[in-house]
């Protein structure tokens, strides 16, 4: 049996000895990259997270003490130190979560995938320890890429406040986020882990002090957490210690004896103290280190030797459409430019910035400023794209309101990964922004069907120059091309009976499904219309005329019932006096468990046979309504409301 497989809980590590978490080390990394491969997941992140996950646990007493991870998808070794061995079903149904999950364990504090959070929620664990008048620590593990996340800064001036409350903050420096850190702090960080004097310093005295019998390893822990004044004629933390932070670093993050003594400092003071870890995104995996790009930040399903991926994609991907066309936009007109919040490459921005690499800015995990900055972009003569994560945008709706849309600025936002994500769980589910948006004036919003309506729509929104546009798409592949057999008004129609009762209004990739509906509806003998609004805000003015020749309008959306395309839709009927009922089937308002879209789609109820089935019901219960109405007038007829005598 391996060590890892005795590992049940975090006490099991502190017997260990050193050449044994060195074993352990190893058989840890071994066992990511052959259970991360067979699943897909966060293979880099968590490669480079193994000594100082164990050195946490060894040093500090969880759950008494609060972990907390910073952009949970370095918490797979955190698992595995937690009696969480079986990676079978990763990110699958019923299987463990990408990130932490407070259902798994008791170790897992915060649920958040995104960015920057992990601060905040430790100064408010921290104060209410301390109002309490209860023991242990708190330690938020936050990486470097985090850190250029505004909300860690208004945390760390809280923090910096209160010299009394124990609070210790571990920097994961990788220099990566997904790709390379940026910025301003970047290149403090980078001064401080280079600062070949310290550096240089630290290592003789460690090498001569440890030679030293009985007393050298003190001397050396009690000369390493020497006072600032020592420290600064070797390396500037001023930026850190000017806060209020006591600052301990940088340490070999890859060095358990040295994380320990760190973190054992750390401790012991009685205020906020960073200490400053040095670790190696995808370190011990070679193909991980060549991988410049991100070192295998996320990785599919793959062979652990050859890397070749093991699932073939069913076409291209909707990012690689978009990255694209931007390239070819981009080529036509030097006044469009784009932004991107540390995800160049996973949002399809990596071709544009190859080819015009002064025209792309990425501005680090910081959304907010990304949509302000792209104000002023516009301001100034530009069209800025902004290319996020759908769930990323929620971060930015107070600059999206006031910033850009009250400014009539012409914006475009791309969002990728919209609607269900599936695997990656709740807080990567796109599944907000047809609703929460809808009531910002002005803005137009595009849900493309298909690659080719992405190219055209893309187009029309980057032509739009006094007022926000939006482009949303999903994480999956592109299917095939869905074209149009009419237009009515703005709208395509995909699909026309001879005499149709049900209004199908299917929204960007819903499409697919809602023809498939039709099918089954007029296999029953119910005529269908369907068609794509291609821009679902505002909602067309052809739409009402179009809904009032029909017995019912179905609007099917991937995203939250609650407020999105259908409710705008029965709004605009309302206001046009068109009485035809509305069902509006989207996603239920709940926090979806992690599984593969197509399963999650199929618990919520949005697959073909769930539609036809429930809207056959409900003409079923409008045709007995109106039997029963027309029963009570005596003269037999079928009345439904908005409907004439026909």
């Amino acid at each position: 049996m391996t060590i890892l497989e005795n590992i049940r809980g975090p006490r099991d590590l502190k017997a260990l000895s050193e050449a044994e978490l060195g074993e352990l080390s190893d058989e840890i990394r071994d066992f990511l990259v052959h259970a991360v491969t067979r699943t897909g997941g966060h293979l880099g992140p968590n490669l480079g997270v193994v000594e100082l996950t164990v050195a946490l646990h060894r040093v500090f007493e969880s759950p008494a003490d609060r972990i907390l991870w910073d952009t949970g998808h370095q918490s797979y070794v955190h698992k595995l130190l937690t009696g969480r061995q079986d990676f079978s079903k990763l990110r699958g149904k019923g299987g463990l979560s990408g990130y932490p999950s407070r259902e798994e364990s008791e170790h897992d504090v915060i649920e958040n995938s995104h960015a920057s959070t992990s601060l905040g929620w430790a100064d408010g664990l921290a104060k209410a320890r301390q109002v309490q008048g209860e023991r242990g620590h708190v330690i938020a593990v936050i990486g470097d890429g985090a850190l250029t996340g505004g909300m860690a800064w208004e945390a760390l001036n809280n923090i910096a406040a209160a010299k009394d409350r124990p609070l210790i903050i571990v920097v994961n420096d990788n220099e990566r986020s997904y790709a390379p850190t940026i910025g301003g702090l970047a290149d403090h960080l980078a001064t401080l882990r280079t600062t070949d004097g310290y550096e240089r310093a630290l290592a003789w005295g460690k090498e001569l002090l440890q030679r030293t019998p009985v007393v050298g390893g003190t001397v050396y822990e009690a000369l390493h957490g020497a006072k600032k004044g020592f420290k600064d004629a070797f390396a500037p933390q001023g930026l850190f210690e000017d806060l209020g932070l006591k600052y301990v670093g940088p340490i070999d993050g890859h060095d358990i004896g040295a994380v320990e003594s760190a973190l054992r400092r750390a401790k012991r003071f009685h205020g906020p103290v960073l200490v400053h870890c040095l670790t190696e995104k995808g370190r011990g995996y070679e193909p991980a280190l060549r991988h410049e790009e991100d070192h295998f930040h996320t990785v599919g399903v793959m062979d652990p030797l050859t890397c070749a991926p093991l699932t073939s994609p069913d076409g291209p991907s909707w990012t690689s459409v978009f990255g694209e066309e931007m390239v070819r936009i981009g080529a036509e007109r030097e006044d469009v430019v784009a932004i991107t919040a540390a995800m160049l490459h996973p949002v399809g921005l990596a071709p544009f910035a190859e080819r015009f690499p002064d025209r792309v800015w990425d501005v680090g995990i910081a959304e907010q400023h990304a949509a302000v900055s792209a104000a002023g972009l516009a301001t100034g003569g530009l069209h800025p794209v902004v290319a996020v994560y759908a769930t990323f945008l929620n971060r930015a709706f107070d600059q999206l309101l006031m910033d850009v849309a009250l400014h009539r600025c012409g914006v475009t936002f791309v969002l990728d990964r919209a609607g269900v994500t599936g695997v990656d769980g709740p807080s990567h589910n796109g599944m907000w922004d047809l609703s929460v948006l809808q009531v910002v004036p002005g803005l137009r919003i595009a849900a493309p069907r298909d690659a080719d309506q992405l190219r055209a729509q893309l187009r029309e929104a980057v032509a739009v120059d006094d007022a926000p546009t939006l482009l949303r798409f999903p994480k999956e592949s592109v299917g095939p091309a869905l074209p149009a057999v009419d237009r009515v008004g703005g709208m395509d129609v995909l699909h026309a009976a001879g005499r149709p009762e049900v209004l199908l209004v299917a929204v960007g990739v819903m499409a697919p499904a809602c023809l498939r509906a039709a099918e089954l509806l007029e296999g029953r003998g119910i005529g269908c219309t369907v068609v794509d609004p291609r821009w679902v805000k505002p909602v067309d003015p052809a739409l009402p005329p179009l809904a009032a020749r029909h017995r019912l309008v179905a609007v099917v959306e991937d995203n939250s019932r609650a407020a999105g395309v259908g409710s705008a839709v029965a709004l605009a009927l309302g206001d046009a006096e068109v009485d035809v009922p509305v069902r509006r089937f989207g996603i239920p308002e709940q926090f979806l468990a992690h599984a593969k879209r197509a399963e999650v789609l199929a618990d919520i109820g949005l697959t073909p046979v769930e539609i036809a089935g429930r809207i056959s019901a409900s003409l079923a219960v409008g045709e007995a309504a109106g039997e029963a109405v027309g029963e009570a007038a005596g003269d037999g007829r079928i009345v439904l409301p908005g409907q004439g005598e026909n």
